[in-house]
């Protein structure tokens, strides 16, 4: 019997026991989430129902060369509404009044609205769409609203804002002007200006605020007294000029929905600074309809065709085995080299080198530097390569295209190679490439990097400018120099590019013609592809801008020439420069007149800016000069002759009427 007593008290004692060590362990345990894991927990916990969110900043503006805004970030509200926040007195008080304004915003009853909210606050939703999407003074006006007006504490009002990027001119320069675009993986795609600045200035720098868990995976806004305020980003300023901007864009889509082309391109460079005052873009979708599909002119190397006789015929010339009256037996159109037949669009016989190149022989330049090159080709590898052709030209824009000049030893060197290079086959080059060396020319020898960017800005203050870079401070002689201008000019007057030839103002250039697609010869009779192309400056006399219109595959049922298909895309930006941009440009020349020719322009343009109606006296002026001036008061003009102005139709200081003809004779 005592036995059994002693084994019940041992069990007793035992359970006693094991409890009170429970009991302790489980002491233990608290004190030790309170007092040693407690700010662990806390932090848990913390994180489950509140976390630090990003406030994104504003991403900086692009303006164009004038101030005028080519890309901007627009702010995009949504309104919600934390439907059990408010005391019931104050939601009692002021859902009426809710309803009213928000019935005014919408024009929806204000019935609705007020049992649609109360229905909110019935099912304790604490995130109850109240507007999305709108713009800023939208969410002005409706931050103002009853109960809203409250703020967040006492009203309830949830705040989110987005923001998101507009180009103001649509579609035109959109693919130069750019974006940056981030999808779900991370992955950036930066095009354009817009992406190449947008890691160092155009992004500014996010901000922090806490967000509270408010159920069914939704988190909103809390007072956060550490936040930190985002920085907005810095605004940059482009070269782009929006009028010669416009007259390009326009110019080529008309060309290219004229001549059914796949895509084409076309720039407008600045002589002196290189500064690109307008690039445009446009690729053919499935609809047959143009848009900014790629930076045809930056990232597309291509074979130049003709536009490269002009480097080839300069190194001959350069290296002093021609001149330009040299004698070239082009035969009757049509010549073999190493096995392989040349040919031109007609035989021309024996002609100057210069002749050639007015009329773009194939045969003539291949000729030439084969003769002459055929055993050193390094040396016109050499002398090409000095002139930067074979490199990119490292512009502010991602993805510029590399430039291809093959030299003995490459795969794709051949006895061939250097009568094909010679007009421009067997190597590539971008069209922004092919436009900074003609505008050496036009700019006396020295090439400039072509610039898209003036200065970076935060407001007014200046945070970095960009100037003109040389790449190269003479590519050849003056001698050398003189006689490629002089040809560029007759290529206009006399040679293929005869049919742009106008008496109001003069031009420069050459034009090219290429075939595409081609590596398979028997295919490509089938369906003949080409890309036409001109490149060149004006005005000859005193070089302003230089420009290059490159079109890829043109209906051969229309036209393929370049100086049928790209030609007049020149010409048409050239002239309408000339009569549609600001007068300042054209002022801007007058240093190279006399004292009283100045004067004489300045009463001329206080005149016509001050009086639209009142005709000028533009005797003495240049005829191109009086054109342009004129026609920019509204004026048709007939002109008879080219120089100077010696009469005028409409005498000075009568009243004149809109699109009224005044004759101008020199």
């Amino acid at each position: 019997m005592a036995t059994t007593e002693t084994n019940i008290l041992n069990r007793l004692y035992f359970v006693a026991g094991s409890m009170f060590v429970f009991a302790l362990a489980v002491v233990f345990k608290l004190c030790s989430i309170q007092f040693i894991q407690g700010d662990q927990y806390r932090s848990l916990a913390e994180e489950r129902i509140v976390k630090n969110v990003e406030i994104p900043a504003n991403r900086g503006n692009v303006y164009s060369a004038d101030g005028s805004l080519l890309a901007t970030s627009i702010p995009k509200y949504d309104i919600r509404l934390d439907a059990i926040q408010p005391k019931d007195e104050v939601f009692n008080k002021y859902i009426k009044a809710l309803g009213d304004s928000l019935s005014n915003y919408s024009g929806k009853p204000s019935s609705y609205h007020q049992n649609t909210i109360k229905k909110a606050r019935k099912n304790k939703n604490r995130y109850f769409l109240l507007a999305r999407n709108i713009s800023y003074s939208d969410y002005i006006r409706l931050r103002n609203f009853p109960l809203l007006e409250l703020g967040a504490i006492r009203g309830g009002l949830i705040v989110e804002q987005t923001t998101r990027r507009e180009h103001p001119m649509g579609g035109i320069a959109e693919r130069t002007i750019g974006y940056e675009k981030i999808d779900e993986d991370g992955n950036v795609t930066r095009p354009g200006i817009d992406g190449y600045f947008g890691v160092d200035y155009l992004r500014g720098k996010n901000g922090k605020r806490l967000k509270q868990k408010i159920g069914n995976g939704q988190w909103k806004p809390i007072v956060d007294y550490n936040q930190v305020e985002p920085q907005d980003g810095y605004d940059v300023y482009t070269t782009i000029d929006v009028n010669i901007q416009d007259i390009a864009h326009h110019s080529l889509l008309g060309q290219l929905e004229k001549y059914e082309a796949d895509h084409g391109c076309a720039v407008v460079m600045d002589v002196k600074t290189g500064e690109i005052k307008a690039i445009s873009n446009l690729g053919r979708n499935k609809d047959g309809e143009y848009y900014e599909r790629l930076n045809y002119a930056v990232g597309e190397s291509h074979e130049p065709g003709s536009t490269f006789k002009v480097m080839a015929i300069m190194a001959a010339l350069e290296d002093k085995v021609i001149d330009t009256s040299t004698i070239v037996d082009t035969q009757k159109g049509t010549k073999r080299f190493y096995g392989r037949t040349i040919s031109d669009t007609r035989g021309y016989g024996e002609i100057s080198a210069a002749k050639a190149l007015e009329v773009s022989s194939n045969i003539g330049l291949a000729t030439i530097v084969d003769e002459h090159y055929s055993d050193r080709p390094k040396k016109f590898i050499n002398r090409v390569k000095s002139w930067s052709l074979h490199e990119p030209l490292g512009v502010t824009i991602i993805g510029e295209g590399k430039p291809i000049i093959p030299e003995p030893g490459d795969k794709i060197w051949s006895k061939n190679a250097l009568p094909s290079m010679a007009y421009g086959y067997n190597l590539q080059m971008t069209p922004l490439q092919t436009l900074a060396f003609y505008n050496a020319i036009a700019n006396d020898g020295e090439m400039v990097k072509p610039r898209f960017i003036k200065a970076v800005k935060e407001f007014d203050r200046e945070i970095e400018t960009f100037d003109k870079e040389v790449i190269n401070q003479k590519i050849c002689s003056d001698k050398t120099l003189r006689e490629i201008q002089e040809i560029l000019k007759n290529v206009v007057l006399r040679g293929t590019g005869r049919r742009m030839y106008s008496k109001n103002f003069s031009m420069a250039g050459k034009t090219g013609t290429a075939r595409t697609d081609y590596n398979n010869y028997e295919e490509w009779l089938k369906d003949r592809k080409y890309v036409s192309s001109f490149a060149g400056y004006f005005p000859v006399e005193n070089p302003k801008y230089s420009c290059i219109v490159v079109i890829h595959k043109p209906s051969t049922k229309v036209g393929y020439y370049g100086a049928d298909v790209s030609g007049p895309v020149f010409k048409r930006i050239a002239q309408k420069i000339y009569t549609e941009t600001p007068l300042i440009d054209e002022i801007e020349t007058l240093e190279v007149v006399s004292a009283e020719v100045e004067a004489q322009y300045e009463s001329f343009y206080n005149t016509a800016q001050k009086y639209k109606t009142i005709m000028p006296d533009v005797i003495g002026l240049p005829t191109m000069d009086a054109l342009a001036l004129l026609e920019n008061m509204g004026l048709k003009v007939k002109v008879e002759g080219i120089g100077m102005v010696k009469s005028q139709s409409i005498n000075k200081g009568i009243k004149v009427k809109p699109n009224e003809i005044v004759v101008l004779s020199s």
